[in-house]
């Protein structure tokens, strides 16, 4: 195994450059395409949330991989090379695979706990299967992390340690009130009809509002949503759907509203929010971006300094330069804005009466927040599944050769009862067979012990050499393993999701 995995978060890069590095839908397929063709990688995955950027793939060389990882993640997320190298963190082998098995049980989320992420992995995965990118190894490892994301929810408390992204939102938004007392008779615009927007809407509904606005850039999804509000047995809120053209009118009605589209600009400036408000906006008396300090660019010192919690500096220094204070007087109009990039104007932050709650302050308000000790709990599987996951990829490694040692097998006694039929003719069927049966149980015999023992010594550290020893004692012919490893790779049931 070389799994390799580059990429950026929350934890290493400011929402900025975050915001910058987004890919959209078609920009993943892209770059998994392009990954593909590149020399070092023969298998790749594209991990793309609101707060990370993650590419896997299965190199033959590190050094040569991280370069060409690290080149195509500028390439196709429109951010320099130099800028974007200080941000990127590198884990290999199975410091990879601890890494998005962390993230599959939300260790690594900005909300710690928070489960959304796996649906996001399996819609990775997905992808990766849907453009044939993703194969033996990245089948095996994204099937496992999924796996191990809803053992560590079914085992242990993690979500008492975090919530959703839109639950956390909406509890920075009510200001330490209850959500539901908050929210009830309150009117709802949501932005967006894909998950994050539907769970908002959902969340909304549950929680007691009067009624939900939906407005997306494709009608039709948007209608959809409302259909699923308006189901048996749901909350009963009043829901319709508006064109995206109608978001300034429905502003001018709305007590909250939930943002989360895909768009590539503001889907609300602070002057469209001054507006609906009846306010005036100085876009001059913007305060201007102070210099964070930057992350040391070799990979490997890296991830050190991510550990050490240096990020959260480059976190909080931005969050200081680029988000003014709330606005005073009672609020009006409370913004959530779960985008990445941003869809709502960071200047709606200083307009009275307005409170703004988006990814960059949930990433403060989180780090700030008291970590359950189920978390500890949660890193035990973690590390436990991981020796696991290892261990069966270096027995899978040695499969092959073990396969094509009994085909070779099969052959010897196939041909030596060819031989005995010629030599004994006369032999009826019954004497044939047991001859042959007492063959093949001598062969099977002589070769269960050590092909058991070598599996096991295979999925040890340093096991790898095992498979070389057994095609080399053997003279087994390279051609034939090679086949049986196509075979299985190509099987059509094996990491489907």
């Amino acid at each position: 195994m070389s799994l390799l995995v580059v990429g950026l978060s929350h934890r290493s890069a400011p929402v900025s450059v975050l915001e910058r590095a987004s890919l959209a839908a078609e920009t993943q397929a892209k770059l998994l395409q392009d990954t593909l063709a590149a020399e070092p990688a023969v298998e790749a995955a594209v991990l793309a949330t609101c707060n990370r950027i993650e590419l896997y793939a299965d190199v033959d060389k590190f050094h040569a991989g991280v370069a060409e990882l690290s080149t195509l993640l500028a390439q196709h997320s429109g951010v320099g090379l130099d800028e974007l190298t200080p941000y990127l963190y590198v884990h290999y082998e199975d410091r990879a695979v601890h890494h998005l098995f962390s993230v599959a049980c939300g260790l690594d989320s900005m909300v710690v706990g928070e489960g959304q992420i796996l649906g996001q992995i399996k819609d990775a995965l997905a992808l990766g299967q849907e453009l044939h990118t993703a194969g033996r190894l990245l089948n095996d490892l994204f099937q496992q992390a999924l796996r191990v994301g809803k053992r560590a929810h079914s085992e242990t408390g993690i979500d008492r340690a975090g919530q959703s992204l839109v639950t956390f939102g909406l509890e920075q938004l009510a200001a330490g009130a209850d959500v539901a007392g908050w929210a009830r008779g309150k009117r709802a615009l949501v932005i967006g009809a894909g998950s994050m927007s539907s769970l908002a809407a959902a969340t909304l509904a549950r929680a007691g509002v009067a009624e939900i606005v939906v407005a997306n850039r494709t009608r039709a999804r948007a209608d959809r949503l409302v259909e699923i509000l308006h189901q048996p047995g749901g909350t009963g809120v009043a829901a319709r759907a508006v064109e995206m053209a109608a978001v300034t009118g429905e502003l001018t009605r709305a007590d909250v509203v939930v943002s989360c589209t895909g768009a590539t600009g503001l889907v609300l400036t602070a002057e469209a929010v001054a507006g609906a408000l009846g306010l005036a906006f100085d876009p001059a008396s913007e305060a201007p971006v102070a210099s964070v300090p930057a992350p040391p660019a070799d990979p490997d010192r890296h991830a050190a300094w991510v550990e050490n919690g240096a990020a959260g500096t480059v976190r909080q220094a931005v969050r200081r330069a680029t988000v003014p204070a709330q606005g005073a007087g009672p609020v009006r109009l409370a913004l959530l804005d779960l985008a990445m990039p941003r869809d709502i104007d960071g200047a709606t932050a200083r307009l009275d009466g307005v409170r703004l709650v988006d990814i960059e302050s949930l990433a403060e308000a989180s780090a700030d927040a008291p970590m359950a000790a189920d978390v500890d709990q949660v890193r035990t599987i973690v590390a436990d599944e991981v020796a696991a996951f290892g261990a069966a990829q270096r027995a899978a490694h040695i499969t092959p050769t073990v396969v094509a040692l009994r085909t070779m097998a099969a052959g010897v006694v196939a041909g030596e009862i060819a031989r005995l039929d010629g030599r004994l003719p006369d032999l009826d069927e019954k004497q044939r067979a047991e001859i042959s049966q007492t063959v093949r149980r001598v062969v099977d015999k002589l070769l269960h012990a050590p092909t058991v023992r070598v599996k096991q010594l295979a999925s040890e550290p340093g096991g790898a050499g095992y498979a070389d020893a057994l095609r080399e004692l053997f003279d087994l012919d390279p051609q034939t393993v090679a086949a049986v490893s196509r075979a299985d790779l190509n099987d059509p049931n094996r990491g489907r999701s």
